[in-house]
């Protein structure tokens, strides 16, 4: 055996299945999972640059680890994705004690880059390689609920605050057929739930066939064994017909979108370049519930833009109550190096961002606590994926919205498939028993 390996992921589902990808590579090489940090070999850390604390975060743990550095200078660090691939060297010069720099498409080099660590340190890949998406590592995925699979990598767009474009390049798809066989594939292995990853998820375009995600969707629903698909991250402008379409008519497909809006309001859009403007926005959200009875919609919501006036936010606030999203990822708005919103009077001072994503999240909370207690007394099919975070002597699972559910079932177990009825609501989860005979009594909120 070679060593044992740690990895700690920032960000979204797409990095998180970039972990997986590198833990494939390493246990291929014959690295096995440490216990923990402390007792590996090799540390990986995949980080995100989406805003300036998760990269603070990162530098964080690089001076955690340095000590054990000082200590086992054989131990091997490395920078990984998003922070890697945007500053470069520039890790080796707030943390000289990096061995490894390496962007989000390099994965696959990653034998040949420590093969080279025996003789060299300070080594750096950020090269967009096309063939990392075309061809994707075999993953290491620890459970047997959920997988994520990439369709697509890369964006297109040049939205004026967006870091994205420079640190996963321009977008490349993967041939339909490709992406159906890893579907059948994990069906074979016992998953019942995919979930397409992009950064720009449908724009999604099979290079050979020209096919689209809504026929992604209809190949993927006909693999025997997948009871649920979902796909993320949308925008806006490619929430075209045939995936609204799919949306209606594959039972297997989650009625559940995420379709970041930014700002309520149109003149910080344009600043944006979101190439929408807030009635567009409106117009494909009531496309998308026309189509798709009770979907479940969240967003993401930047507050405090250059420019953005109060009258501007108040705009985005009346978006949202107008829309009642049931979930919400909002920020503080700040400037990434290199982009051209970065070259804009950042002059909304921080403690009026701070006040106004306070209003925001308030609003938030309230509309969140109310479409929840509007499903209570509901029944719902849950699909385990481990124990609850408020008592690990329950279980929680996911709605086909979305929706976390805790409940007691001792019998239960991740994987399965559970029928429940809702019997109390809180702002981000939902209490539930399962159904056995009926009813239940006792239908109350959570504090």
């Amino acid at each position: 055996m070679i060593g044992r390996y740690w990895i700690e992921t920032w960000g979204c589902q797409m990095n998180v299945h970039d972990s997986e990808k590198m833990a494939g590579v390493l246990e291929g090489l014959g690295y096995r999972l440490a216990p923990e940090r402390s007792a590996a070999d090799l540390v990986l850390l995949n980080t995100c640059a989406i805003r300036e604390k998760a990269e603070d975060r990162v530098y964080t743990a690089l001076e955690q680890l340095r000590p054990l550095k000082l200590s086992r200078p054989e131990m091997i660090i490395g920078v990984c994705g998003c922070v890697a691939q945007m500053t470069g060297e520039a890790v080796f010069a707030r943390a000289p004690f990096v061995d490894l720099v390496i962007g989000p498409r390099a994965v696959s080099r990653l034998p040949d880059l420590l093969g080279r660590l025996k003789d060299e340190r300070g080594l750096i890949d950020t090269t967009l390689y096309q063939d990392s998406v075309l061809q994707p590592d075999q993953p290491v995925r620890r459970g047997r609920t959920k997988a994520y699979v990439t369709i697509m990598e890369g964006c297109n767009k040049t939205c004026t605050y967006c870091v994205v474009p420079g640190t996963r390049g321009r977008e490349v798809s993967r041939p339909l057929d490709a992406v159906l066989s890893e579907v059948q594939q994990l069906a074979h292995d016992g998953f019942r739930e995919v979930e397409f990853l992009g950064q720009n998820v449908n724009a999604y375009r099979c290079p050979a066939s020209r096919a689209g995600l809504g026929d992604l969707l209809r190949g993927s629903s006909r693999v025997a064994g997948v009871k649920r698909l979902r796909f993320t991250t949308s925008h806006p402008l490619h929430l075209r017909e045939p995936i609204i379409r799919a949306m209606a008519e594959v039972p297997q497909v989650c009625d559940y979108l995420h379709l970041p809006v930014q700002s309520g309001s149109s003149r910080i859009l344009a600043r944006m370049r979101r190439g929408y403007d807030r009635e567009k926005y409106l117009d494909r959200i009531d496309e998308v519930r026309s189509a798709v009875a009770g979907i479940s919609l969240s967003t993401d919501v930047i507050v405090g833009f250059p420019g953005e006036t109060e009258r501007d936010f108040e705009q985005t606030l009346s978006l949202v109550e107008s829309v009642r999203f049931d979930q919400m990822f909002s920020f503080v708005y700040s400037a990434r190096p290199g982009t051209p919103a970065a070259e804009l009077a950042d002059d909304v001072v921080y403690g009026v961002k701070v006040r106004r994503l306070m209003r925001l999240q308030a609003l938030q909370h309230e509309i969140q606590l109310e479409r929840h207690r509007e499903l209570i007394g509901r029944e719902f099919e849950v699909l385990v994926e481990g124990p609850s975070r408020r008592d690990p002597q329950e279980w929680a699972g996911r709605t086909t919205c979305n929706r976390v559910v805790n409940f007691s079932a001792p019998e239960s177990g991740p994987g399965q498939f559970v029928r429940v009825v809702i019997t109390a609501a809180g702002p981000n989860s939902l209490r539930a028993r399962r159904l056995e005979c009926g009813t239940v009594p006792g239908l109350v909120e959570i504090a």
